[in-house]
């Protein structure tokens, strides 16, 4: 019998998934909605697949943490991220920190199923169009900075895209505020940026660029 591991802050998502997976079959499905107890859990179940989110809590990339500790422990566990990020330089942080697929949160039962199915099999999962993003993205990675980030350091970004302040990002990633300054003083170093303000300019920037980079692919690339 496969058991699952759902893991996402929202109830209605916890439902819809648990029920989608139960139309399919899967009854040992457990929950969890921090990245602690999602933890704790794979720790006392073992289970056969994972599914988790990437915003928990309030921290908009902390499911890459919950990767990144499963994956210091079992490099052959699968583990479906069901996400609403559709960034591509998101998506690839998420496999390369040891997620087997991706699919968002908007895909029908069929897709999800589909993602969860080839996981499961040992089979990596992403759509054609989030395929063909994630490998044009990667093909111009020399000369992007932001590939050569740290999960952490991206998480830390991306909430200084948000306008928080250190001692927030600080409760956000539950680390020290002198870490995030340290953090923030490694950022400043690999992206170039020459102060605070100028590297809260650049993550402002990424942040609403990214939501339009779907956009910059001509249809007849993905067709």
């Amino acid at each position: 019998m496969t058991r699952v591991l759902i893991v996402d802050d929202h109830p209605i998502v916890l439902q819809g998934c648990a029920r989608v997976l139960q139309d399919a079959g899967i009854r040992d499905i457990h929950e969890a909605d921090t990245v602690t107890a999602a933890y704790r859990l794979y720790r006392r179940i073992r289970p056969d697949v994972v599914i988790a989110d990437l915003a928990l809590q309030g921290n908009k990339l902390g499911g890459l943490d919950l990767i990144g500790r499963i994956r210091g422990e079992d490099r052959r566990l699968p583990i479906l991220v069901l996400s609403m990020h559709n960034d591509p330089f998101i998506v690839r942080r998420a496999l390369e920190t040891g997620a087997t697929g991706y699919v968002l949160k908007d895909a029908g039962p069929h897709e999800f199923l589909d993602a969860f199915n080839a996981v499961s099999g040992g089979r990596p999962y992403l759509n054609h169009e989030m395929a063909l993003q994630v490998a044009m993205l990667s093909s111009h990675r020399s000369t992007t900075p932001l590939g050569d980030l740290s999960p952490r350091e991206l998480q830390a970004f991306t909430l200084l895209a948000e306008g928080k302040p250190y001692h927030q990002i600080a409760r956000d990633l539950n680390v020290s505020y002198k870490t995030v300054a340290n953090i923030c003083s490694q950022l400043k170093a690999k992206l170039g940026a020459q102060n605070l303000p100028e590297l809260i300019r650049m993550a402002i920037q990424y942040a609403s660029s990214s939501t339009d980079k779907a956009r910059q692919i001509p249809e007849s690339e993905i067709n």
